[in-house]
């Protein structure tokens, strides 16, 4: 097996990621490269793999609370959202014999753990893929603030974002051809420049637990795999 410079990772979802092109809903083909992903992964390490998903191809609970929806009611509904793409993901991975538990923060013993730290991180030690849903279980958390606190709750030694860009620019790439890419940048930095990469909360609980983040493309797919193995992909904020 190569080396890898990380053990255990947290890689963060977005529900959109899973909605590929189509804009909504989830596309089978981007899961399943996705899974492929996480399998290849597992076949050549013994990295340890949390993810958490989100739920914006389904439902936002924001994008609703501004069309006067109760906020706490959005965001609950948000979080079932990301259960569901859980679950979706869980289904793909077990058919690649890549075996998985989903842990909800909202108890439905029926789908899904309750999440449990101290059993997360055994489901990890066995060598399975842990993917936490349902968020924080609580209203005005983001599923990358779910993300950083499980990243930190697990003793991950990275967190990986991933996202439609290869990386953090000094603004916006797809409207400004001229927009710089860091290949790293502290948290400090993306605070005071206002960078858009997550909101504020996840931001200051990694740099408060000195938890290192990439952010990355997982096009092509063997980025997510190089990341593991310390090769200068994407952008490393720390």
């Amino acid at each position: 097996m190569a080396d890898f410079k990380y053990k255990r990772v947290l890689l963060k979802l977005s529900g959109e990621h899973l909605a590929g092109d189509q804009g909504y809903g989830i596309d089978p083909s981007v899961i399943k490269g996705l899974a492929q992903q996480i399998k290849t992964i597992k076949e050549q390490s013994d990295v340890e793999i949390a993810i958490t998903v989100g739920g914006g191809n389904i439902f936002r609970g924001m994008a609703a609370s501004t069309e006067g929806m109760d906020r706490s009611q959005a965001d609950y509904i948000g979080m079932l959202a990301t259960v569901m793409n859980a679950l979706a993901l869980q289904e793909v991975l077990e058919r690649l014999d890549v075996y998985t538990r989903v842990q909800s923060a909202i108890d439905m013993q029926a789908v899904a753990e309750t999440y449990i730290r101290r059993r997360a991180i055994r489901h990890l030690e066995k060598g399975r893929v842990v993917i936490f849903a349902a968020g924080t279980g609580n209203p005005y958390f983001t599923t990358d603030t779910t993300a950083a606190l499980r990243a930190c709750e697990i003793n991950a030694d990275v967190f990986i974002k991933a996202t439609k860009v290869d990386g953090v620019y000094d603004s916006d790439p797809k409207q400004n051809p001229e927009a710089k890419r860091f290949d790293h940048i502290s948290y400090l930095d993306v605070l005071t420049q206002g960078l858009a990469i997550m909101d504020s909360t996840a931001i200051s609980l990694c740099m408060d637990n000195n938890l290192p983040l990439i952010v990355l493309s997982l096009d092509p797919p063997d980025t997510m795999l190089r990341a593991l193995q310390g090769a200068p992909v994407g952008t490393v904020v720390s």
